[in-house]
């Protein structure tokens, strides 16, 4: 029995948390829900190739260090791709993107499934009773996550349930290696090489031969700082341009920036960005010190402005270095693969750009949709391999049926074809324009994420093996056995006809939905393919809608975006904090009679309605 001031909230018994591949930073040690009893967890269920899942493995970070004694999260890393069923890929993701928390690896999505995730990221609150009390999709929850720990921590400190002490983390081991998971290359005119060293959130100059260190620009400690080279700080960086200057400007991902390198001082500044991440209802254009990024992965110049592939928001921006303003170039926000001109174009975390031999084509990487696409001078976006997000694989041949898995790096080669930095496949692919063949330079690379030519020479940035790996370009393509694969998870059975989808959101405790410029909610239902939905695609602002599912139409994916607004519900404060809700589904359905005639799918709270 709870007292008057106990919070009523919907509990379920939290499943058991297992996983083929172990328990990693915990030492060695095996964990059950039993050995964390009294404490609050918080289950993170991420894929490494996500990017929303990497915003909220650092919207966390706060909220990890200030309830150390009493929280515990635990990442629970659920592949998409078959590379990320890797044991290795997931020890080698959790240091590099700097994890310190336990993470259980489900190659197989055990706990996935019996926790009835739908998408990546998820976050689930379980009580020090080992019950669970919340779960929210994507990401702009950490706010409502602190306040649930900060209630749960009282209520049952109050009942004698809570157990304070050091939780399960154990650092792993360093590992003494000049770089660190770098990212992107830069030959510089003076025949040196600038690096990204992203796990150590600095740069590095190498010295002509590819391994010899001439100088590190960053003090080594993530942060957001400006000043000369030993003592400014980055945040994960990736993509590096040379600017008509002579001056370097850096993509810092995790600090939604971008900072410009002064070559000969070492001297760091910041052009673009305000260290906040982008949210829907912020501004797409101004002053590029005013405006907010998110997660830029890679730069180009291309017709005279910055181009920058922008993954956080699956978009393409452009930094104007005259005018010092940013704006979207291409790019809706909505995560798929569509053509045609840049504002009504779809891609899906681009991770990589390059300027064709010519100067006519900003080649990128759509790394979630695992393709090779170009924007032309008229901004129009096209397609040169690849279907959409769930379709991946290694296979050589003509362009139309030619797969990729997840790549990050494009680079522009003289005769006019692309250099692929293939990275799930661990190999360097070809695109030629002239026969629409793709073909395959190099194999037995781990985790190339991007290239850069050199002479004669194509140099690999081997993130994975923490190199530079230099080739020699091919005559001759490499021969490699074709392995198709599609994205696999469980299918939802669903009823032919009229199908409920409700988006549950509940606003998080002392907040109320964030009406003063007009609806606070939004929700966006496609489907693939089209001809899966009769009736229901389309924006509107009810998280509830009556679908129509055709019944000759045997399976299909519902793409569902959502967003939620809220704010502080207090008639006293002029000025609110107002926070955004936002999460893409994917959601694999099998037409079924008999199937469901409801979708919950939960953005925020607890589904009350099954």
């Amino acid at each position: 029995m709870t007292d008057s001031t106990t919070p009523r909230r919907v509990r379920v018994r939290a499943p058991e948390l297992t996983g083929k591949g172990g328990w990693l930073n915990t030492g060695g040690e095996q964990y059950t829900l039993a050995d964390l009893r009294g404490r609050i967890v918080v289950l993170d269920f991420w894929t490494f190739c996500c990017v929303n899942c990497l915003h909220v493995l650092d919207e966390l970070r706060e909220l990890e260090e200030k309830h150390r004694d009493t929280l515990v999260i635990i990442g629970v890393h659920s592949p998409k791709f078959v590379h990320e069923a890797d044991h290795r890929a997931v020890v080698d993701a959790v240091e590099r993107y700097g994890v310190e928390h336990p993470v259980l690896d489900d190659p197989e999505l055990a706990t996935w499934k019996q926790y009835a995730v739908r998408a990546w990221p998820t976050l689930v609150v379980i009580d020090p009773e080992g019950y669970v009390v919340a779960q929210h999709a994507g990401e702009g929850h950490a706010h409502a996550i602190a306040k649930l720990v900060g209630e749960l921590e009282a209520e049952h400190e109050a009942k004698g349930t809570l157990r304070r002490g050091d939780g399960p983390y154990v650092a792993p081991e360093p590992e003494p290696t000049v770089l660190r998971f770098p990212g992107k290359a830069l030959p510089l005119p003076s025949g040196t090489f600038l690096v990204s060293d992203t796990t150590r959130h600095q740069l590095v100059e190498l010295a002509a031969d590819g391994e010899t260190v001439v100088r590190r620009i960053g003090s080594g400690a993530r942060g957001f700082a400006d000043g000369p080279g030993g003592t400014a700080r980055f945040s994960e960086p990736q993509g590096l341009a040379l600017l008509d200057d002579g001056s370097v400007v850096v993509a810092d991902t995790v600090n939604h920036a971008l900072r410009r390198l002064e070559l000969e001082t070492g001297e760091v500044t910041t052009l673009a960005g305000t260290g906040r991440q982008w949210w829907q209802g912020s501004p797409t254009s101004g002053a590029a010190r005013e405006v907010d990024l998110s997660s830029p992965w890679d730069v180009a110049v291309f017709e005279g402005r910055v181009w920058i592939a922008m993954a956080g928001v699956h978009q393409l921006w452009t930094y104007d270095p005259v005018e010092g303003t940013v704006a979207v170039a291409a790019g809706t926000t909505n995560e798929g693969l569509v053509d045609g001109p840049g504002p009504e174009a779809w891609f899906a975390q681009p991770s990589g750009l390059a300027v064709s031999a010519d100067g006519d084509r900003l080649w990128l990487a759509d790394s979630e949709t695992s393709a090779l696409r170009w924007v032309d001078r008229d901004g129009a976006v096209h397609t040169a391999v690849g279907t959409g997000l769930f379709d991946f694989g290694h296979r050589d041949g003509a362009a139309e049926q030619a797969l990729f898995q997840h790549p990050l790096g494009v680079t522009a080669l003289p005769d006019g074809s692309v250099a692929v930095s293939d990275t799930y496949n661990h190999a360097l692919r070809r695109y030629d324009p002239a026969t629409g063949e793709v073909t395959t330079l190099a194999t037995d690379l781990r985790e190339p994420s991007d290239a850069v030519l050199s002479g004669d020479d194509i140099v690999v940035v081997e993130s994975a093996r923490h190199r530079l790996t230099r080739l020699r370009q091919p005559e001759e393509a490499v021969r490699v056995e074709s392995v198709a694969h599609r994205t696999r998870r469980a299918a939802t059975e669903v009823a032919p006809g009229m199908l409920r989808l409700d988006v549950v959101f509940q606003a998080p405790a002392g907040q109320k939905l964030d009406t003063r410029y007009g609806p606070s909610t939004r929700l966006l239902v496609s489907a693939t393919p089209p001809e899966l939905l009769l009736k229901g695609e389309g924006a509107d602002t009810d998280l509830s809608r009556t679908l129509e599912i055709d019944p000759s139409v045997p399976e299909g994916v519902l793409h569902v975006s959502a967003m939620a607004a809220s704010c502080d519900d207090d008639p006293s404060n002029e000025y609110p904090a107002c926070h955004v809700h936002q999460q893409d589904w994917g959601v694999p359905v099998r037409v079924t009679p008999g199937g469901a005639d409801r979708l919950p799918l939960v953005l925020a709270g607890m589904d009350e309605g099954a």
